[in-house]
């Protein structure tokens, strides 16, 4: 606010001082000057400034910047009449008072004068409504930003809290079918899963978090499963050393894996292989996940939960700069491929 003021204050010092001294110029270019010319002009820098200041008050006091441009035009129009009627008014009359001119106004000069100052005020008024309302139109830019902002936030946060209990469920039904085949793995499998939601509840306070963080869970996650699934599970990971401090949404690729082995891998009695590749280039950061199974050819109805959380994030999270696919490779795999541009 108070640089506003100093702005305010700067522009009508600099403009007014500005036109005084160029009819001055213009003045002394046809006619001999003097002392008392000079004090002429001189007396029109506290008034334009005194007018303008004053109408600058009402138009702040009546709201005149929140009214539409075609209210706004008439109030300009007729105030910049009014405005120049009482500079011509005062300046004469001050000059004079103060002996400065003695000769008589002639009407018809006067209203010349006042019509050509007429011009000077509306001016003003253009200059002062057009700074007002790209100062306006910017802090109304700046709030849709951050009330867009504030909403992929709750949104972002909405997600985020849908993983902890669809991971939480999924992980308790592979230690429930252990806990009376085999005790002592279900005790292991109790185990690992507290370290994964320890590791999660971190996680969670994130936006995002770097592959080789991720990495760690998905690695806990897989090894809880082996003791579910044993031989039936295979899993490989082909990670570029350069993608590893890369930042992903938290639980992103865990998710995926989950997906993969809940729909894919575990429908098949022989079970099946997962395999997790990162790779970097000029212009892309490339995660892609391969598991058996199959994709419906309508997918999107038997791929589960992590499809739409793992687009809806990544969409909120880099917009355009990020793409998810997903389909079948072959007649026995599965292939997610995220795509994120680093440049």
């Amino acid at each position: 606010m108070h640089k506003k003021q100093n702005i305010y204050w700067t522009c009508q010092f600099i403009g007014w001082t500005f036109f005084a001294a160029l009819n001055l110029f213009f003045f002394k270019l046809s006619y001999n000057t003097n002392v008392k010319d000079i004090l002429n002009y001189l007396i029109w820098l506290p008034v334009g400034i005194s007018i303008t200041h004053f109408y600058r008050y009402l138009i702040l006091k009546f709201n005149v910047l929140r009214l539409t441009i075609f209210s706004q035009i008439p109030i300009v129009l007729i105030s910049g009449f009014v405005n120049a009627f009482l500079f011509f008014a005062l300046t004469v009359g001050l000059a004079k008072l103060f002996g400065i001119i003695t000769y008589k106004i002639d009407v018809i000069a006067a209203l010349s004068n006042i019509l050509s100052l007429t011009v000077i005020f509306v001016f003003w008024s253009l200059i002062y409504f057009a700074f007002h309302f790209f100062d306006n139109y910017k802090k109304t830019e700046i709030q849709n930003l951050k009330l867009e902002a504030n909403s992929k936030e709750v949104e972002l946060n909405k997600l985020k809290s849908q993983l902890n209990p669809h991971f939480m469920f999924n992980s308790m039904n592979s230690i429930r079918a252990l806990v009376d085949e085999d005790p002592k793995k279900a005790k292991v499998a109790i185990t690992q899963l507290s370290n994964i939601l320890r590791n999660t509840l971190m996680m969670h306070k994130n936006k995002v978090i770097t592959l080789e963080e991720e990495l760690v869970l998905v690695k806990d996650y897989l090894e809880l499963e082996l003791i579910r699934f044993e031989e039936r599970l295979n899993f490989s990971f082909d990670i570029d050393p350069n993608t590893l401090l890369l930042h992903i949404p938290p639980m992103m690729i865990q998710t995926l894996v989950e997906n993969g082995i809940k729909h894919g891998i575990s429908k098949y009695a022989d079970g099946g292989h997962i395999s997790i590749v990162t790779k970097k280039n000029s212009e892309n950061f490339i995660i892609e996940i391969i598991n058996t199974g199959q994709l419906k050819t309508n997918h999107e109805s038997d791929s589960g939960f992590g499809i739409a959380n793992t687009t809806n994030r990544l969409e909120l999270l880099f917009g355009k700069k990020a793409t998810f696919t997903i389909k079948n490779v072959g007649d026995k795999n599965v292939r997610s491929l995220i795509t994120i541009k680093t440049n």
